[in-house]
């Protein structure tokens, strides 16, 4: 009798969310504390505009860089055990197919059941390559594409999320009164980007949502209280 396959949905761009919720969580909260900070210090909405600006700039290069040479070295890394698992499997053979065994061992899988997989790795070079980066080390093959993505990712999601905080200024005149509509734009985007992001990573939406709004809010106080202090 023959089963159906029955289709399965899991989510796989673990990836790329966690860089739009990196660059996007940085994007609202850092731009944000800047604004509040400066408004503590001075009420020239103009200076906090521009300010602002080039503090946006600056930060989704050095996000997007960061996350450009961080998947970079995924790679290089990647490469780098492949190849040694490619010598090891070609020069010491017998100790691998140990190897094999012992990770077999570690699903359950006995010595007896786990031999006819033992010698069909060994027919097969580099599929036993495959399986000692997957299951011996828990690596898996980058995307060749990665690293531009990710660092166009965390970019993107920086800018967008630094202008959120900052367009009441460019808007409003009066400082405290722009504060006071970015603040509470700021934290309703907090609040749904927090929400998204728990559905997307299986975490409960309410808390993400919560604690998202929760580090903005205090990064925001703290820079507008140390200005304040400062200008007194």
């Amino acid at each position: 009798m023959v089963l159906a396959a029955h289709p399965e949905r899991h989510f796989t761009g673990s990836r790329a969310v966690r860089d739009l919720v990196l660059g996007m969580a940085d994007g609202l909260t850092v731009p944000f504390a800047l604004a509040a900070g400066l408004t503590g210090a001075i009420d020239a909405t103009w200076i906090i505009v521009v300010a602002g600006l080039a503090e946006i700039a600056a930060g989704a290069i050095a996000m997007a860089l960061g996350g450009y040479l961080a998947a970079k070295s995924d790679a290089e890394h990647y490469e780098s055990e492949r190849r040694r698992e490619q010598r090891e499997v070609h020069d010491k053979p017998q100790a691998e197919a140990a190897e094999v065994f012992e990770v077999l061992e570690g699903y359950g899988v006995k010595p007896e059941a786990a031999a006819p997989l033992v010698e069909a790795l060994q027919r097969n070079p580099e599929g036993w390559v495959d399986f000692m980066m997957r299951f011996e080390l828990g690596l898996e093959r980058p995307d060749p594409r990665r690293a531009l993505f990710s660092a166009l990712t965390i970019g993107g999601a920086y800018v967008l999320g630094g202008l959120i905080p900052l367009w009441p200024y460019m808007t409003i005149n009066r400082a405290t009164t722009a504060l006071a509509v970015s603040s509470t734009v700021t934290l309703v985007a907090l609040l749904v980007f927090g929400y998204v992001k728990g559905r997307f990573t299986g975490a409960p939406p309410v808390r993400s949502a919560l604690q998202t709004a929760l580090i903005g809010g205090i990064a925001a106080a703290v820079a507008f209280t140390v200005a304040s202090l400062i200008t007194l």
